[in-house]
C-alpha cells in the first residue's frame, strides 16, 4: 500500500488484508536501519482479528521515498501526519527501538491521535556506542555486524528459531546492508541524541505496554523498567531468552504481550 506524507511516497504493508479506516488502526514503526519487514510475524494476526494494519517504512528506508528524518521528534511529527493521511482519527502505535522512541514521543505530543502504545526493545536512555557511530558514519560493515551481534539474544546465535528456515543474523545483515549510505548513521545518531524519553513518558495518557527482553544488550532491561515506571499505568512484559529483536526472536510471546493493548 502506498501513501503520501510531505509529498513523498510512503510504503506500508497491511498484514495481508485490506486497510479499512473504519476499523481500529495499528501502525508499526521499525527500528534504526531496518524496515517494515521486522513486523511480518505480528501484523498478519492483527489484520485478521479486527484491526487495520500499516507496517511502514520511514522516509529513506525500505521502499519509502525522501531523506531520512534527522531526529526522533521529526519522526514523531511525521507519524502524526501519517495517521491523518491514513484517514483515521486515532491509531495504536507499536514501535521497536528507534520506532518505540518515535511512538512514545508522538503519543506525548500528539496524544489525541494515539489510542494505545506498544513499546518493544526500548529504554529510558538509548546511547549508542561511539564505535558504532564511527563505523556508521564511515559506512563500513562493522556497524552492521555489531548491531546484529549485540542485538540478537545469546540463545539465537546458536540456532533454535521458532520460524522455520529463518536465519536471523543473516537476514538482519541483509536488511541493514540494503540501506543507502548515511541512513544507519542518521538513525543511530537520532537515538543517541534523544534525551526526552522520561519527560515524554510522564505526558503519555493512553494504555501502554512495554515488551522487554531479559537478554537485551542494546536497551537493557533495567532501563526499560525505568521507562515503564515513568508512564502512568504502563505494564512491562519481560520475555525470557530474548535479546533486542524480540518480535522476530520470540514472535509468539511478543504477539501475546501486544494483543490486549493494541
Amino acid at each position: 500500500m502506498k501513501l503520501a506524507v510531505d509529498d513523498h511516497a510512503v510504503f506500508a504493508t497491511t498484514g495481508g488484508a485490506h486497510f479499512d479506516p473504519a476499523k481500529p488502526a495499528v501502525i508499526f514503526l521499525h527500528g534504526a536501519g531496518f524496515d517494515r519487514t521486522a513486523w511480518r510475524l505480528q501484523t498478519r494476526w492483527f489484520a485478521h482479528h479486527g484491526r487495520s494494519v500499516l507496517a511502514v517504512d520511514f522516509p529513506g528506508h525500505g521502499w519509502s521515498e525522501g531523506e531520512p528524518l534527522a531526529s526522533i521528534g521529526a519522526m514523531a511529527d511525521w507519524t502524526a501526519k501519517l495517521i491523518d493521511t491514513a484517514g483515521v482519527k486515532q491509531a495504536a502505535l507499536v514501535g521497536h527501538s528507534m520506532g518505540a522512541l518515535v511512538a512514545l514521543d508522538c503519543a506525548a505530543r500528539h496524544g489525541e491521535k494515539v489510542r494505545a502504545l506498544g513499546l518493544c526493545g526500548v529504554a529510558s536512555e538509548m546511547p549508542v556506542h561511539p564505535e558504532m557511530l564511527e563505523s556508521a558514519k564511515a559506512n563500513t560493515l562493522k556497524v552492521q555486524e555489531l548491531m546484529t551481534f549485540w542485538g540478537i539474544g545469546n540463545a539465537l546465535h546458536k540456532g533454535g528459531m521458532t520460524s522455520p528456515g529463518l536465519w536471523l543474523r543473516r537476514e538482519s545483515l541483509a536488511v541493514l546492508s540494503a540501506n543507502k549510505p548515511g541512513v544507519i548513521h542518521n538513525d543511530l545518531a537520532a537515538c543517541n541524541a534523544y534525551k526526552d524519553a522520561l519527560a515524554r513518558a510522564a505526558e503519555v495518557k493512553c494504555p501502554t505496554v512495554l515488551v522487554l527482553g531479559d537478554g537485551d544488550l542494546m536497551t537493557p532491561l533495567a532501563k526499560g523498567k525505568t521507562l515503564a515506571a515513568a508512564i502512568k499505568g504502563a505494564v512491562a512484559v519481560v520475555i525470557a531468552d530474548s535479546g533486542h529483536f524480540m518480535m522476530v526472536e520470540r514472535p509468539d510471546e511478543t504477539l501475546d504481550a501486544l494483543k490486549s493493548y493494541v
